[in-house]
């Protein structure tokens, strides 16, 4: 009876050990998973260090508030397909963040992760800010809506997944307004009305004039939130 008990006791403990592990189980990921990282200017000091947080789009966009930010901040940028219910994303923003302080952190992820509902993503998104926070504790920080993802026969038709990126970026800014500290750059909107922006493109990068609206957009927010500094 004793030995019986050991053993049943014995395997309650190990599956009250293995749940969080188990709950933590549900990774899903691309076929193709990538992660780019620049970071400029890395032996100077002179000027605040902006870092910008995202994916393709962000990496688009990114050449252009460079050289908007010229003489003002030195940007750097980690762009990458993980999602921020991915604990893989948590661990590339803390390898980035140990190398250097940053001022500003202008962050957005909502693009990637389609395997995952928009409840999961409700729950991993404090997470997402927190990991941010953890690495920059002195950063002022800005989140970025989600851009939409139109059709590749024409730019006028919204891909079905934008209906979801609406509902994630709803999801982000209800956490958002919470944090009283955290500025909001709304480029969703800068490219909603804007199918021309797209038309001739893959449906979710815009071309090149859609990416200067978009640079422009960000570099005039990072603008002024240097000068509350």
């Amino acid at each position: 009876m004793k030995l019986k008990l050991a053993v049943t006791l014995t395997a309650l403990l190990f599956f009250a050990a293995a749940m969080p592990l188990m709950a933590q189980d549900k990774i899903i990921r691309e076929d193709i998973e990538w992660v780019d990282v620049y970071m400029p200017n890395t032996n100077n000091s002179a000027l605040p260090r902006i870092l910008l947080i995202g994916n393709s789009i962000t990496r688009g966009y990114y050449p252009e508030v460079v050289k908007l930010m010229d003489g003002k901040a030195y940007v750097a940028r980690l762009s990458t397909s993980k999602s921020l219910c991915d604990p893989g994303l948590a661990k590339e923003i803390k390898l980035i963040m140990s190398y250097y302080k940053f001022d500003i952190v202008h962050f957005n992820n909502g693009l990637h992760g389609w395997g995952y509902t928009e409840d999961e993503y409700k729950k991993a998104f404090p997470a997402f800010v927190k990991a941010i926070r953890k690495g920059a504790p002195k950063a002022k920080l800005m989140w970025a809506s989600s851009t939409p993802i139109r059709t590749y026969a024409d730019a006028k038709i919204f891909d079905p997944r934008t209906d979801r990126i609406r509902e994630r970026n709803k999801i982000a800014l209800d956490y958002i307004s919470t944090q009283k500290d955290i500025k909001v750059d709304d480029l969703f909107a800068t490219v909603i009305d804007h199918p021309e922006y797209y038309q001739g493109g893959d449906g979710t990068h815009p071309l090149q004039k859609g990416f200067s609206a978009l640079a422009q957009k960000v570099a005039a927010e990072l603008s002024a939130l240097l000068e509350e500094q």
